[in-house]
């Protein structure tokens, strides 16, 4: 009987905590839809201090049983700390081999431990690195903008050993191609995904009986419309951009709220006070999956104010739920929008996204539920997912064949 090949899973996260983005999203997919003829292992973070850390553990999420090996703790990763996660990640990576038929890395660094690891190496890439690197405010840029020259290097030095390379952003796939014509037989794009099983629109009886029960649990008109934000309060997403588009936007009856926590959480609250908004803005903090999914079912719009982007998954699963989009032009989401299903601010000032949310909350007749759902759906999690497994199985057989004979 042949024994059943194993993926290992690396990403400095917590798949039982309340983690705010899409590499996550998208490993917690990749966990969930893995078909049992294959054993799932992660690698990855605990989440206190009673969590035995450096050991494999058994282990259940979304009904699937994983293997979990926690390499440290931390308290919160939805926080950048002084110490860089990565950085604290691939040094505890140094050393150890943890080896296996498919392994799949969602950043670069820690694949420096994996240089001599035998087995099938994926690389997952979401955001546009080229964009990330050249960015003109030093808070919106990752920290290797300080030293490109030794990520190119790095890169460069780290790039071979993968059997495949997927972008989930199509400007950093033809970057990949330009800069890396050994591997260009490697790359492909992959779409991100939406879980099918969470996010789905309401009918239009609960959507409105949903909007208004929101409405009163946080005290407001039961005529109130609803923005949702939903993402890490990170420099990337400038949340602090969408403030002030909401006092540019200046109508009562709308309400922002933000789901999500990150390094910016106090710079945001200070503004909403500053700018007297208190009253128009709720800030919901980080949320779960199901929580969120109840949100976009009766949201009357999601926004993103983005300086850079892949295609975030927070953008299918609105859309999945029936909600239109207003984005800033960044990232795969322009690409992907139509004219019914969510607007491209192509300035990034508050006056042109609050007029972009104006349009959309006033209008839904012209972004109606039916129009969103068809965008997401070529992005469905099972048919995303399943076709990756099925393409890993054969190489597999393949594989076992060979040896064989």
């Amino acid at each position: 009987m042949m024994r059943k090949p194993v993926l290992t899973i690396f990403y400095q996260f917590n798949p039982w905590n309340s983690t705010i983005g899409g590499i996550q999203t998208l490993i917690n997919i990749f966990i969930k839809y893995a078909p049992k003829e294959f054993e799932v292992r992660l690698v990855g973070t605990g989440e206190n201090k009673n969590q035995p850390v450096g050991r494999w553990q058994e282990a259940e999420f979304e009904g699937r049983e994983i293997k979990f090996l926690p390499l440290f703790t931390i308290e919160n990763d939805n926080v950048r700390h002084l110490i860089p996660t990565t950085l604290k990640y691939t040094t505890a990576l140094l050393g150890r081999c943890y080896a296996s038929d498919f392994m799949h890395f969602y950043r670069l660094e820690p694949t420096l431990a994996a240089l001599s690891w035998l087995g099938e190496k994926t690389l997952f890439i979401q955001n546009d690195i080229q964009k990330q690197m050249e960015s003109k405010n030093d808070r919106n840029a990752i920290l290797w903008r300080r030293f490109p020259v030794g990520y190119y290097a790095l890169e460069r030095l780290l790039v071979g050993q993968f059997n495949q390379i997927f972008s989930c952003n199509t400007d950093s796939l033809e970057l990949y191609q330009q800069r890396y014509p050994d591997v260009r037989d490697r790359l492909s794009y992959l779409k991100n995904t939406f879980d099918g099983d969470i996010f789905y629109p309401l009918s239009p009886k609960e959507r409105r009986n949903g909007r208004q029960e929101l409405a009163r649990k946080n005290g407001l008109s039961e005529d109130t419309s609803f923005i949702l934000f939903a993402g890490r309060l990170h420099p990337q997403k400038d949340p602090m951009l969408l403030i002030r588009a909401m006092a540019a936007l200046n109508d009562p009856k709308i309400h922002l709220l933000i789901a999500g926590d990150g390094e910016l959480a106090v710079e945001v609250r200070a503004l909403i006070a500053e700018l007297n908004l208190s009253e128009r803005i709720t800030m919901l903090g980080a949320m779960k999956q199901a929580e969120l999914a109840n949100l976009h079912q009766v949201c009357n719009a999601l926004v993103l104010s983005s300086a850079f982007e892949g295609l975030p998954f927070v953008v299918l699963e609105a859309l999945a739920c029936g909600t239109p989009i207003v984005t800033t032009k960044a990232g795969d989401t322009p690409r992907l929008l139509t004219a019914d299903s969510g607007i491209v601010c192509l300035e990034r000032t508050p006056e042109c996204i609050a007029d972009a949310l104006h349009k959309v909350v006033m209008n839904p007749e012209d972004y109606p539920v039916a129009s969103c759902v068809r965008v997401a759906e070529p992005y469905a999690a099972r048919t995303v997912v399943n076709e990756v497994y099925s393409q890993m199985w054969q190489r597999w057989e393949q594989r076992q064949f060979s040896v064989v004979g």
